[in-house]
């Protein structure tokens, strides 16, 4: 890889602690922790946009309590819910072994889902630098967003938009980037993980298939779970086991089977609900 300009300074909002006068034993000084000091208080900052999703987005209506869909995004919400109850649970990636499986589709609506509970904020973020589309999904700019707040282009308050009438919070892929592993793999994008829970009971991430790039893998460790995403019918079974494989001992909450049959969901609910209601 021939060799790149450095990148720019930090947002204005980064504090990083000066760093100690002398190594150990002679050695450089460790890297100093970087701060971003991101909190609660900065989302009054953030733009507001309109709910426009674009037409054959597949966004769901969760005012549309009969909806299947959106039952199924309930009860996933559940569950997650409940193991946060249980462990330290607040940044969850959405990934998938192959493109095309659905893992957008189901990162964009847990997020609405959760959004739809009134009592927290919701991330919804785009980290796949290497073909973004939620900021497509929702109609909104793709800029600024995550590259140009990595870069120090923007404050975090400006790379993210409000969703009108929702908790929902986007934070869309930003300006084109051609090192999206080296821009993921910067200090800043470790401390955004780390301080995001202070700001939101959710951050949701889509990013890059498993198999296609390391991105995904990067990513897993430093978010506290992970949601595999497979297609019914497409996704073969050895692609799931080496997609399992690269994630390795990271915190895997459960497997997504995306692409089942209206009619067999449908079957699921047709005893609760009848065509009067």
């Amino acid at each position: 890889m021939g060799a790149e300009s450095p990148l720019p300074a930090p947002p204005a909002e980064t504090a990083v602690a000066p760093p100690s006068a002398n190594g150990v034993n002679g050695h450089a000084a460790a890297a100093p922790p970087v701060r971003l000091n991101i909190h609660v208080g900065m989302l009054a900052e953030v733009a507001l946009v309109p709910y426009q999703p674009a037409p054959e987005t597949h966004l769901l209506d969760l005012n549309n309590s009969h909806e299947t869909p959106a039952e199924e995004f309930r009860t996933l919400r559940t569950r997650l819910n409940h193991l946060q109850t249980l462990q330290p649970l607040h940044t969850v990636i959405v990934t998938s072994p192959s493109p095309a499986e659905g893992k957008t589709f189901c990162a964009v609506n847990l997020a609405l889902a959760q959004a739809h509970l009134a009592e927290s904020a919701v991330l919804l973020a785009d980290f796949d630098l290497r073909r973004p589309i939620i900021h497509s999904l929702f109609q909104m700019n793709r800029a600024p967003g995550l590259s140009d707040y990595l870069t120090g282009q923007c404050s975090f308050a400006q790379a993210l938009r409000r969703v009108e009438g929702m908790n929902l919070y986007v934070l869309p892929a930003g300006s084109p980037v051609k090192n999206p592993l080296e821009l993921l793999n910067m200090r800043q994008a470790k401390a955004l993980f780390e301080e995001l829970p202070r700001a939101f009971n959710w951050a949701i991430f889509d990013t890059p298939p498993l198999l296609f790039s390391a991105d995904a893998n990067l990513l897993a460790t430093l978010a506290d779970g992970t949601i595999l995403v497979v297609k019914i019918g497409s996704t073969t079974f050895d692609n799931v086991t080496r997609a399992m494989q690269t994630l390795c001992e990271n915190n895997v909450l459960g497997i997504v089977a995306n692409g089942a049959r209206a009619s067999e969901l449908y079957s699921k609910y047709t005893y609760y609900y009848s065509k009067s209601e």
